[in-house]
């Protein structure tokens, strides 16, 4: 179980439910979606198709949003699995699994699969000095010094950094990094870590839709169509307690977009097929 230091950590309440305003051609009450999903395709952006008078917005190559609408995806219909590698019991509201690794442990939960996927796109783009997290105690450290030997030590509310292994800059060695942030870490430190959005215009690929607080939650976007009248939908992504493969949800209250979502920053509370939103809360890195 993830360890959070004591008397750090707040209680947010989960209730509330919203609408969907997306264009009346797309919100009939059907069973089945207008999206095609092209099965056999392994990245999200190849794999589920814009909804009809809809078009993918494209990223820029190295941005965190290309990363993400480019990542590699598990065979369609692949369940969700838990850190110990059984499956969750709830099998019906996700539309694809991302090929990435949980780990053994309850450590990669919600806030954590956001963070997995920021420090492995830093990673990946060899920006290695932007690869630092706070812990949920405001307590700060980067794999710069993780990989120099740096190590944390804690004892009640007191965090202590020190150096006490080698040089070590493997992907292993980043990985007990990350393991590390995951314990302490949480949806209150990624809440402050990141800016607030102020505009649906201003809505990407990589921003994330957060609740902080413990317990708290957190979804990803993982990609956005436009129409010419320049509305959105979104597809979403999150991880989850337990532990567990890093997904992207389906739309249960709007099947004829799912897994495109219509998203409003302005709206009091959004709904997502598994956590309630309340306040609406975008925030980017």
């Amino acid at each position: 179980m993830k360890k959070n230091i004591s008397g750090l950590v707040m209680a947010i309440a989960l209730l509330g439910c919203t609408h969907d305003k997306s264009p009346s051609h797309l919100n009939r009450q059907d069973s089945e979606s207008f999206v095609k999903i092209n099965k056999d395709k392994n990245t999200i952006k190849e794999r589920f198709s814009a909804p009809p008078e809809y078009r993918w917005v494209d990223e820029k190559p190295d941005n965190f949003g290309y990363f993400i609408e480019n990542f590699k995806l598990k065979p369609y219909g692949s369940q969700i699995l838990k850190y110990d590698g059984n499956p969750i019991s709830t099998q019906d509201l996700h539309e694809a699994v991302l090929d990435i690794d949980t780990g053994n442990k309850d450590l990669q939960q919600c806030a954590d699969a956001v963070i997995r996927l920021r420090a492995e796109y830093l990673y990946k783009m060899k920006m290695t000095d932007e690869i630092k997290f706070h812990f949920t105690s405001g307590d700060l450290i980067s794999w710069s010094d993780y990989k120099n030997g740096t190590r944390a030590f804690v004892n009640g509310n007191s965090v202590n950094f020190r150096k006490t292994s080698g040089f070590d800059d493997s992907y292993q060695n980043f990985r007990n990094y990350l393991d590390l942030i995951f314990n302490y870490a949480g949806t209150i430190s990624l809440n402050k870590e990141t800016k607030p959005i102020e505009k649906n215009a201003d809505l990407r690929t990589g921003d994330i839709l957060i609740t902080p607080g413990s317990p708290g939650h957190v979804v990803f976007i993982a990609g956005v169509s436009k129409n010419k009248e320049g509305q959105k939908l979104f597809l979403l992504g999150e991880g989850f307690t337990p532990a567990q493969s890093i997904h992207l949800l389906s739309n249960p209250f709007n099947k004829n977009i799912s897994p495109w979502y219509n998203l409003d920053i302005n709206d009091k509370e959004t709904k997502t097929a598994r956590y309630i939103f309340k306040p609406t809360n975008f925030r980017s890195f």
